[in-house]
Parts: C-alpha cells; sequence; structure tokens
C-alpha cells in the first residue's frame, strides 16, 4: 500500500475520533437552528471524471441549499448565523474524512469542483482529474479568504471564474505535475502552520511558486494582493457570464 493511502487512513481515523464529541455537539447546533439535517451533501467530480457525494457540515438554510449560485461570499444571505462560524474556521469540512475513509479524497490534492465548473474546464485543466481531489493543497491556503475576495460581488459566480479559479487551476496542475509524499507531507504542514500564521504558509508557498514560474506567479503575489482577471489555463480567452450561462441554465 502506497505511504500516502496508509497516512490518509490513520490521519482520518485519528482525526475522527479527536474530533468526534466537538463535530457531534456542531451538528446539534446546526440541527437546533432550523430542526433539519445537518449534513449537506453535494455531487462532485474526482479522479478520472467520476462522481461522488462530498460531505459537509451543512452551513447554509435548508431552502437555499439548491441554488444556480455556486461560490459563495462571506456576506451571503443563504448562510445561516451558525454557518459563518463553521465556515470561518473549516468546521464544515469535518465530514470530508468520511470521504478520505470511502477513497473518494485524498487529504492532499486539488479541490473536487461541481459538475458544472468542470464542465467548462479545458484540456489543460482536465489533467486535475488525474489525481484523487483533497482537503487541503497549496491553492486551499492562498484562497482561504475566498469568501471576502468575493464580499460585495455583485456576480460570485463570474468573480470566482474570473479571479480565483484561475489561480487554483494553475497551481492545482502544478501539483499535479511535481506531487510526492514529501510534498504531501509539506502541504499538511503549512495547512497546520496557516490555522495560527496564514502570512507565514503564504510567504513560503509563494516563494516555491515564484521559482517554479516567476513571470505569472507575480501576479499573483502582488504586494497588494490586487487580483486581475485572468483566462484559466488552456483557455485563451476570460470566462464570460454567457460561458456560465450555457452550463448553468441549460
Amino acid at each position: 500500500m502506497k505511504p500516502k493511502i496508509v497516512l490518509d487512513y490513520l490521519l482520518a481515523i485519528s482525526l475522527l475520533l479527536l474530533l468526534l464529541l466537538p463535530t457531534i455537539v456542531i451538528l446539534f447546533l446546526v440541527f437546533k437552528e432550523d430542526f433539519n439535517n445537518p449534513i449537506y451533501s453535494s455531487i462532485r467530480v474526482k479522479k478520472n471524471s467520476k462522481k461522488f457525494s462530498l460531505f459537509k457540515i451543512r452551513s447554509m438554510k435548508v431552502s437555499n441549499q439548491i441554488n444556480k449560485v455556486k461560490s459563495t461570499s462571506f456576506d451571503d444571505p443563504r448562510i445561516s448565523k451558525i454557518g459563518k462560524f463553521i465556515r470561518k474556521y473549516k468546521i464544515d469540512e469535518i465530514p470530508q474524512l468520511l470521504n478520505i475513509l470511502k477513497n473518494d479524497m485524498s487529504f492532499v490534492g486539488p479541490r473536487p469542483n461541481v459538475i458544472e465548473e468542470v464542465s467548462l474546464y479545458s484540456n489543460e485543466e482536465n489533467k486535475l482529474l488525474d489525481v484523487k481531489p483533497g482537503i487541503t493543497d497549496f491553492a486551499s491556503i492562498i484562497f482561504s479568504d475566498e469568501a471576502d475576495i468575493l464580499k460585495d460581488s455583485k456576480n460570485p459566480n463570474l468573480d470566482y471564474n474570473l479571479l480565483i479559479r484561475p489561480w487554483k487551476s494553475l497551481i492545482g496542475l502544478y501539483y499535479v505535475e511535481k506531487n510526492n509524499f514529501i510534498m504531501d507531507l509539506e502541504i499538511l504542514t503549512l495547512t497546520a502552520i496557516s490555522l495560527f500564521n496564514k502570512k507565514l504558509s503564504t510567504r513560503y508557498i509563494s516563494k516555491k511558486l515564484l521559482s517554479h514560474d516567476f513571470n505569472t506567479y507575480k501576479l499573483l503575489f502582488n504586494p497588494d494582493r490586487n487580483l486581475t482577471p485572468i483566462a484559466p489555463p488552456g483557455h485563451s480567452n476570460l470566462v464570460t457570464q454567457k460561458d456560465l450561462d450555457t452550463v448553468y441554465y441549460n
């Protein structure tokens, strides 16, 4: 058995046992808020383009779970009161430990996307589906403030595809090309550090990516962190609203 798989199983079982009681409390509080199922599942795409149910602790009001808006900002009115708290501290991701035990996911890998987003992938981005999706990767650390980036956005789906998706795909493709067990340990360590000091983790990642491709990543790691719209890998043009309408409303 590969070291990565052994690490996934051992770490997932250990964390499930460690977090069982506090998770039960969180689930009760979510249930108490509106007396609906506190677990939410959504269909995502994993390795080899296969579909699976990704589990999360529900952070939105039930009436808003099925919605054409796939990207959310921190001030999204669909998010419940306790939902803001569990999203901020990534507590809603805990049930994905079950996805790891089901062999749908790994701890480290590109984040799994919904079917609509994957249908927008270029041939280059489809390489992201050559590896298991993960709970964390370099892009997850850099864009852990994704909800804040999309705050006040009038069109979070489009802004996500203009400002965030291209970078997530680029960084994910870097992982697909370079990944190994040592890199996985590196990402897990950086993820733990980022919970207390995101700047330190981001500084380390920026040095790594800038040394890999300075001319590309200097646009991401500019001093003011002003994100500029760019085309996703393999695309020659920026994503448009028409592109999104094709997959979300047809």
